[in-house]
This record gives C-alpha cells, sequence and structure tokens, in this order.
C-alpha cells in the first residue's frame, strides 16, 4: 500500500494558508459592473462571455512562494471576490450594519476601500439582479410560503442569492482536447450551419460565439500567469525556485491552450478549469468527480518514463490541495449557519468501478488519499466509492485516513448508487461512471447538469415543519401565521391515519411552491446568467450548440434536500402512542404543551423520550415511521418536473439543520423551539442508544434507492473506538455490514468532544483542526457557535460493541 508522508513543501504551502485570513476582494464586482454596462446590449450569452474575458483579462495575479500549480480568484490568498450580478443587498446591509470582520461564523477581512468600491456599485444593481428578478417572478402565495414558513431554509431575501454550481463538468474533455480545439470545435459548428437563418439557429450560432471568447479568455489568462513566471524567474536568485518558476511558465504556456502533455500540465490544466468556473459563477460544489480515472493516464505515463516519482507526484497533489482550499466564497449571513466553515464543497471522487464495471482503484487512488491526510486541510471534500469487489487494501487506506479525524473520506455504496442512476434514466456506462457532487449527490460527470436544493436556487425543505402544520391547521406555531392549507386541528382527528393526511396534504403543498421557487429560478438564469464557460466541459453542450442552463447537458435534473427524517419520525411515533392508541395525553392539551413549548411538562417530556421507540435503535416500528416519513417526501418529490427535467429527492441538510430548527416550535418527540433538528438520515442527538451497529440497521431501512439526490449519514467515534487494529478492523467490519444492508452512504468524525470544547475556548490553538459537519469537512473555529455545538452534542462512540 502506498503510503507516502507530506513533503516539506506542502508543510510550507500550509504553514502559508493559516498564515492569511480570509478576506473580500472587490476586484471582480467592480469590473464586472462596468462590463454589464458596456454589453448591455449583447445576447445575454455573449455578454457572460465577454464579460468573463474582461475579468480575465484584469483581475489581479500573483504567484506565491513554494507553489507548483498557480492561479488565483482575488488579490490576496483566501480573499474571495463579490458576484453582484447574482445578489447584492444584503452585501450593503453587512457592510453598514453587521461588520464581516465580526461575524459569529466565517469572518472575512475588509478594508475601508473595499467597502467603497461596493458602495460605488450599489445603485447600478438594484432591480437588475438574479435575487430581485426570481423574486418578482415568484406569485405572491409563493413569495409568502417562503416568507412566513418555517419549511424553508431561507426567506426571500436571500432564497436566491448566487450562481447555482453543483455539477461536475469533463475534465478529461478539457485535459485531453485543449481550449484551442473546443474553440475550434465551436468555429466548425458555426461554418458548417452557414447563415442562422432557421428557428433557433440564432440562438446556437451565438452559443458557439460565446464559447469562441470563452475559450480566448481562459488561454490568455494562463499566458499572464506564464508573463508572469518567466519575470519572476529572471528576478529569482535561487537557482531551485528560478528553475520551478521556469517550468511554471512553459507549463502555463502549452495548457490550458493545449492538451496536457504530462501529469504536471493535467493538474494545471485542471486548476485553471476549476478556478475560471468559480470566477464565472459563484455558485459551490463545483466537484472534480473521478480524479483519479481522468488523471491516472498522466500519472501513469510520467512514472513509467522516470519523469515522475511517487514522491514528487505527491508534492504536486499537495500544491493542488492548497489551491482548491485557497477558493472561498462570500455567503450572507443567515447562510453562514447553514453553510458554515468555509465551504465549497469540491468533492472529489476516488475508487468505484469503471465504465465497463471493471475496479477503478489505481495508484492514484491512494496517492490522493495520501495528500488528503498529509495537509489536513478542509478542500477539496474527498470521498470514497465502494462497491463488492473494493480492494482489501483500499479498505485498510480508507480506515487509515478516516481515523486522522479530518472526517475524510466519506464512503459511497455503488451497489445503491448505481441501480438508482439507473432508474433515473442514466446509461449504465453513465451510471458506472457517476461522481460524487457536492456534499452526497450523485451525478453523471461531465453529462449531468443537476441542481440541488440549497445550492442558490432553492432552500432545504422542513418535515418536521410539515407536521408542526398539520397539527394546528396550517398555522405557524409560533408566529400564528396561516402559513399552510387549513388540515384541521390535532383535535379534529379521530384517528391516526387522518393526521396522516394532512401531514401529506401539507408537505405536498410546499413542494408545489418549491417547484415554483426553483422553476423560477431555472428561468431567470437561462435568461440572464448563461454559463458559456461551463458549456465548454458539459457534454454536449458545443455539439448541440445549447447553453448548459438552457438544457444543453444530456442529463438534466433538479435535486431535492429533505431535513428532519428521524424529528418527525419520531414525532408521530409519539403522537401515535400517547396520543391516539394509548391516550394518554388530551390532543387539544398536547397542542397547548407543544406550543407552551413543555412549559411546566417535564415529566411527560420525559415520559416520551424514556417510553417511545425512536429511529435508530433498530426498532422496527420506530424505523418504519422515519421511513414512511421518508418515502413520502420523496415520493411526492419525483412527481415534479422543473423546466430542464424531473426532480430528484435527496435527505440531507448539509448544516441547515440548525437554523432550520432555530424557527420551528417545540415538537412531540421531545424537542424544544429553537433546538437544531437531526442532520441527515442520523437519529436525534443522544435517541441512538443501542450502539453503532444498532443505528446502521436503522437507517439502511429507508429506502435508499429512491433517494437518487443522495442520503447523509453522520457519525462520531472518540479516538479510542479506532484504536490499534482491533479498532480498524471493527469500523472496517462496520462499513462493510452497512453497505452490505443497502446503506448508501456513511461519514465519520473521529475526535473527542473534550478535544472539541477545549477547541471552542481556546481557538487559536486549533486553527487547523478539520472536522466533518455534514456534507463536507470544515475548520472547527470558524464554524457557528450553534453549529459547534451541534457537532460536540452528537452521540459519541467510545466502543464499537
Amino acid at each position: 500500500m502506498i503510503n507516502l508522508s507530506n513533503s516539506e513543501r506542502g508543510n510550507k504551502l500550509k504553514e502559508q494558508f493559516f498564515g492569511n485570513n480570509p478576506g473580500i476582494c472587490s476586484e471582480r464586482a467592480k469590473i464586472i459592473t462596468q462590463a454589464h454596462k458596456d454589453f448591455i446590449a449583447d445576447p445575454a450569452v455573449i455578454r457572460q462571455a465577454k464579460t468573463l474575458k474582461r475579468v480575465l483579462e484584469n483581475v489581479s495575479i500573483w504567484i506565491a512562494d513554494n507553489e507548483l500549480i498557480v492561479g488565483n480568484q482575488a488579490k490576496k490568498p483566501r480573499y474571495s471576490p463579490i458576484f453582484p450580478e447574482f445578489s447584492f443587498d444584503w452585501i450593503i446591509d453587512e457592510l453598514e450594519n453587521e461588520p464581516f470582520e465580526l461575524r459569529s461564523a466565517d469572518r472575512f477581512d475588509i478594508d475601508e476601500e473595499t467597502k467603497n468600491d461596493l458602495r460605488s456599485i450599489q445603485e447600478y444593481w438594484k432591480g437588475k439582479t438574479v435575487n430581485d428578478r426570481v423574486t418578482a417572478r415568484l406569485p405572491e402565495e409563493t413569495f409568502e410560503a417562503i416568507k412566513t414558513s418555517a419549511v424553508y431554509t431561507f426567506g426571500p431575501d436571500v432564497v436566491i442569492c448566487s450562481g447555482i454550481g453543483h455539477y461536475s463538468p469533463n475534465y478529461k474533455t478539457i485535459l485531453t482536447k485543449g481550449f484551442l480545439q473546443i474553440k475550434k470545435d465551436a468555429e466548425n459548428n458555426i461554418q458548417s450551419m452557414g447563415i442562422p437563418d432557421n428557428g433557433r439557429d440564432l440562438d446556437k450560432h451565438n452559443f458557439w460565439r460565446s464559447v469562441i471568447i470563452s475559450c480566448e479568455a481562459v488561454i490568455a489568462f494562463a499566458k499572464r500567469y506564464s508573463e508572469l513566471a518567466k519575470k519572476m524567474a529572471n528576478e529569482e536568485t535561487n537557482d531551485i525556485r528560478k528553475k520551478e518558476l521556469e517550468e511554471i511558465a512553459v507549463v502555463c504556456e502549452r495548457v490550458p491552450a493545449f492538451p496536457a502533455s504530462s501529469f504536471h500540465e493535467a493538474c494545471q490544466s485542471f486548476y485553471f478549469f476549476q478556478l475560471v468556473l468559480q470566477l464565472e459563477s459563484s455558485g459551490h460544489s463545483i466537484s472534480p468527480g473521478r480524479f483519479d480515472q481522468y488523471m491516472y493516464p498522466y500519472y501513469k505515463a510520467d512514472i513509467e518514463s522516470a519523469k515522475l516519482n511517487q514522491e514528487q507526484a505527491l508534492e504536486i497533489l499537495e500544491c493542488l490541495w492548497l489551491k482548491l482550499a485557497e477558493i472561498n466564497k462570500v455567503r450572507p449571513i443567515g447562510a453562514t449557519k447553514a453553510f458554515g466553515g468555509y465551504p465549497m464543497f469540491q468533492n472529489l471522487c476516488v475508487g468505484g468501478q469503471t465504465r465497463e464495471g471493471q475496479d477503478a482503484t489505481n495508484d492514484l487512488s491512494y496517492l490522493c488519499l495520501d495528500a488528503s491526510k498529509n495537509m489536513g486541510l478542509h478542500q477539496p471534500s474527498i470521498s470514497a466509492r465502494i462497491w463488492n469487489f473494493t480492494p482489501e487494501e483500499f479498505w485498510k487506506k480508507v480506515i487509515q485516513v478516516t481515523k486522522t479525524g479530518i472526517g475524510m473520506p466519506a464512503l459511497y455504496n455503488d451497489e445503491v448508487i448505481i441501480p438508482g442512476m439507473l432508474n433515473r434514466g442514466k446509461s449504465v456506462e453513465d451510471a458506472r461512471d457517476y461522481s460524487i457532487i457536492g456534499c452526497v449527490e450523485p451525478g453523471a460527470q461531465g453529462y449531468e447538469y443537476g441542481w440541488s436544493g440549497g445550492t442558490g436556487d432553492a432552500p432545504f425543505f422542513s418535515m418536521p415543519a410539515c407536521l408542526e402544520y398539520a397539527l394546528n391547521d396550517g398555522k405557524n406555531m409560533l408566529t400564528g401565521a396561516q402559513t399552510g392549507p387549513k388540515t384541521g386541528l390535532l383535535s379534529d382527528f379521530e384517528t391516526f391515519e387522518e393526521l396522516q393526511n394532512a401531514y401529506d396534504i401539507q408537505v405536498q403543498y410546499f413542494i408545489d411552491h418549491f417547484t415554483v421557487i426553483t422553476n423560477a429560478a431555472d428561468l431567470v438564469h437561462q435568461e440572464f446568467t448563461p454559463l458559456p464557460f461551463l458549456s465548454c466541459g458539459m457534454e454536449p453542450c458545443v455539439e448541440r450548440g445549447i447553453e448548459v442552463n438552457a438544457g444543453g447537458a444530456k442529463y438534466n435534473s433538479i435535486g431535492t434536500a429533505g431535513v428532519g427524517v428521524s424529528n418527525a419520525g419520531d414525532s408521530l411515533m409519539a403522537l401515535k402512542k400517547f396520543v391516539f392508541d394509548e391516550g394518554i395525553i388530551e390532543k387539544t392539551e398536547f397542542l397547548e404543551i407543544l406550543k407552551n413549548n413543555w412549559e411546566g411538562q417535564e415529566i411527560l417530556r420525559n415520559r416520551i423520550l424514556a417510553e417511545v421507540e425512536h429511529y435508530g435503535n433498530d426498532d422496527d416500528d420506530a424505523d418504519n415511521m422515519a421511513s414512511w416519513v421518508a418515502k413520502r417526501y420523496c415520493e411526492m418529490t419525483e412527481k415534479s418536473m422543473s423546466c430542464r427535467g424531473p426532480y430528484s429527492p435527496g435527505l440531507y441538510p448539509v448544516s441547515a439543520n440548525v437554523p432550520m430548527g432555530a424557527g420551528l416550535a417545540a415538537s412531540a418527540d421531545g424537542r424544544k423551539a429553537g433546538e437544531p433538528l437531526a442532520d441527515g438520515i442520523s437519529p436525534v442527538h443522544g435517541r441512538d442508544t443501542n450502539g453503532p451497529t444498532a443505528l446502521l440497521n436503522s437507517a439502511a431501512k429507508l429506502d435508499h434507492f429512491i433517494n437518487s439526490n443522495g442520503t447523509l449519514l453522520n457519525m462520531k467515534f472518540h479516538p479510542s473506538a479506532v484504536k490499534g487494529e482491533k479498532g480498524e478492523s471493527s469500523l472496517e467490519a462496520l462499513m462493510k455490514g452497512f453497505f452490505f444492508s443497502k446503506g448508501l452512504h456513511v461519514q465519520y468524525n473521529v475526535v473527542s468532544s473534550k478535544k472539541l470544547r477545549d477547541a471552542q475556548c481556546n481557538p487559536a490553538k486549533y486553527r487547523d483542526l478539520v472536522v466533518r459537519v455534514a456534507g463536507y469537512s470544515a475548520l472547527f473555529v470558524g464554524l457557528d457557535p450553534d453549529l459547534q455545538e451541534d457537532i460536540i452534542t452528537r452521540t459519541e462512540i467510545v466502543e464499537m460493541a
């Protein structure tokens, strides 16, 4: 098994990384504002391409000490650009009222010059942003559903606040063709078409023009770095660094214009593509996908020719990992409670199967895991695909990296995901070649454009909120607002089945409005912020002549994210037992108890906690109730249709379970008002009392096949539980058992609550402490205190038995 320690260069780069605070850069915002004014008469897709070209020509560039992979999105490392075209009012609001430097999470340095730059463009963007256009397009009833309910993550002011993201483009195309050839493809298509006089041909013509402009822009951007490296090499006195800079200059002169011809060139070409995708649109979850597959030919050729050894290849990977970690994004302060810790969700996969159904594990798979272990950074998010013929050596490497405590790799089960993708209409080859996108969402790499809930296009969806409205005639218990349809009070239901029917009506109502929100966003993005640069690497957009937002990809869908399965399931169990089956508490009285947040009712609350069966303990009744909640949400969701394709249901919260709980009244499972919901398909914290095997047995009873947009299961182990050979073999057996039972995904924190408490008190000591939050890992000290508390209070497993 490959097992290489971190390089001296990697250690230096990591030290440099933590020596820089995140900050805000106004360069892109100023450039794009002027570009929008200059190109206002152009078709949107041409305007976007010209604007990107203007940005790449004018943003500051730099090459830091020790770097072998170069490229930057802002004027300083870890700084984030601003994207005013998507939303801007919240930026000004935070400038004036809630300083970025003093946030409770995701703090950013910002100087007065930057503040003034942003204030200077405020007037231009009023009424012109994606957020403005989407909210103006929403029917009044949908707007009110967002505004008054606790079903969705955010209010209307930030529900559409950024670019979309959530895709994994065809990096192989970029590496093997280069942008000069993609440009030629577009030119040839224009020439073959001739005069665009037939139907939508003019749209195709303009799209291909935008592709040409985009290709020219990224090639020129790379050559700026080539020239800078040459200049720095001429001034460099250290012979070793001088040679490195000269090599960087040669690499950036060749890629991404031409096909990559070495591992170094392939990594640099990949990063230029990744970086410019992020500069084109502020969407997160631009996922590298099956990196060990499309990069392996370059690695293998260099190793076999002795151009490179494993240590040198690892050094290049460590440089690339550092650059991925530098990419950053500013979110509204409310969103940081759902996406805390500076996450970008750049999910990189290793292992799994080939398109032909053979084992795909190779030497680069192991090297990627070593790079993540050595650097110990929160990005890239690394995921391991597992199937029935995963090598035992790979299992051991996965366990080894898991034990470091960085919350990676997350594990995904091919035996569940591939059939689920086939069920959604993917070809068998594309299904086998899936990558994980963002948190936990499977997608056909390079061929699927599938938005996911919470990405900037739509909020997450709370099932416990729907149950609250089912108990209270569609009214919010905290505000009294008529939020959902009138389905009766708890006292009106003669049977438990009537309550379930009311719950169904509430869920369907809010799913219907969810589709209105996402469809409005879809249409605005098509019309106002097309993505010609992304379209260069999403198949078969260039061939079809259709931009990706307009449906040019092979597969188009929208994914959803349901939250609070275990809370809703446990609450229904409590209602069934205490109200309907045994009549322990009268219906009207119980509803008032919930409205009054269990005040004076600790005896009843403790009885519910002690006597009601809870999901997560391998109890069939409780697990079947949670399964019913999940299945009803998924069945209703998958019947919906977007502007580009069907909806794909999933069950994961990122970390939105914390702010979503803050907007809910007390619930029947014993949860108090404002407390977080459970994360993903994990049990409510502390309710899983029968050990890890029972927990996994419960999770496996959910229908993971219908959840084609992914499920998320968090577990937390004390380091002593996985200590030594016995701990490692026990953890491996636990994973294998869950996947044999058709579980889809699982991920682990291996860290003690005691250490996390110390990190809260002494953040300076733990600046590089990485923990698993949800579908991503993050720097613990940068998280909102409520989110830190949620991670600390997760059930801590101290022994496997």
